[in-house]
């Protein structure tokens, strides 16, 4: 059976520490992606590994009526996250880490896109990446890839096999940060080019209340941030983001409007905490009425 969206990655178990409290949660891209595309008319599929004592994640999606393939891991990824007072600092460790996705557990998928969402540079081969793109669109975030860890820290480090698998990347997402680490450049323009020049077709950098800006068919698109009645949490924003861009480029959504949709979605999730939560009808409200932020100026060639 194909389906529209299907997302490969690890749930996590999640420990935040802060000066007040402990809590413990799930995370991770696979995670929050689905939470997000659950409610927006997408045939989609979850394929995830995690441990016994984390299935509870699984079950609340199932749930939500998200389709989920679920593969053993003997552990769950367990990511400790300690923030300051100010919450402006946070020292990140890795506890655990899951079984890696291997090609001979994927070879049964087709889908139209493919969201790949690994959290660490061992959790999906370049194998793996280039035989699913035989079958569908594949759709990159590429922050765990540009993740190491060493004696339970996460380093920062480039992605050594890149130029080897971008030519089989359709939609690539990072952050401004990541982009820099990816391409080595600081200009978001010069980033989104050298990006498009390794062979990705639609690169997609996000710049938080900047907006976001992405390049496609040697055009740049700068998409505005929407204005948040409050800033809750913004974990999971980027993941939320990719999940409402993917599901209006499928539907045949341009660029520009596809951009925006998800803006507003980005914009909504990070007015509470946990999970995107609302609807189709919330973030077309948002479209219309709310504040936009001015959009990084827009350079076409």
């Amino acid at each position: 059976m194909r389906c529209d969206v299907c997302c490969i990655g690890h749930i996590t178990l999640d420990k935040i520490v802060t000066p007040e409290s402990t809590v413990y949660m799930s995370g991770g891209t696979a995670f929050y992606f689905s939470h997000a595309i659950a409610g927006l008319d997408v045939n989609y599929l979850l394929v995830t590994a995690l441990a016994d004592s984390e299935q509870s994640a699984v079950a609340a999606l199932r749930d939500q009526g998200v389709a989920v393939e679920r593969l053993p891991s003997e552990h769950t990824v367990f990511f400790e996250n300690r923030y300051n007072q100010s919450r402006d600092k946070r020292t990140q460790k890795v506890l655990r880490q899951a079984d890696p996705f291997r090609p001979e557990q994927l070879t049964h998928l087709n889908a139209s896109v493919f969201h790949l969402g690994p959290l660490l540079a061992g959790d999906m081969s370049a194998e793996s990446i280039k035989a699913l793109s035989a079958k569908g669109r594949i759709s990159l975030d590429v922050q765990g890839l540009l993740r190491k860890v060493e004696n339970e820290n996460v380093m920062a480090v480039d992605w050594s096999e890149k130029k080897e698998v971008l030519p089989f990347v359709h939609y690539l997402k990072a952050n401004e940060e990541e982009m820099q680490v990816l391409t080595g450049e600081e200009d978001i323009y010069q980033g989104l080019e050298a990006l498009a020049s390794w062979g990705v077709k639609e690169a997609i950098v996000t710049l938080a209340g900047n907006g976001s800006v992405v390049y496609s068919e040697n055009k740049f698109y700068c998409i505005p941030a929407f204005e948040p009645s409050q800033v809750e949490d913004a974990t999971g924003c980027g993941d939320t983001y990719m999940a409402g861009y993917l599901s209006q480029r499928i539907k045949g959504a341009n660029v520009q409007q596809a951009g925006e949709f998800a803006a507003a979605m980005a914009t909504l999730k990070i007015q509470s905490s946990g999970p995107f939560k609302g609807t189709k009808e919330d973030v077309s409200a948002v479209i219309k009425k709310s504040r936009r932020h001015e959009p990084f100026q827009k350079i076409n060639q």
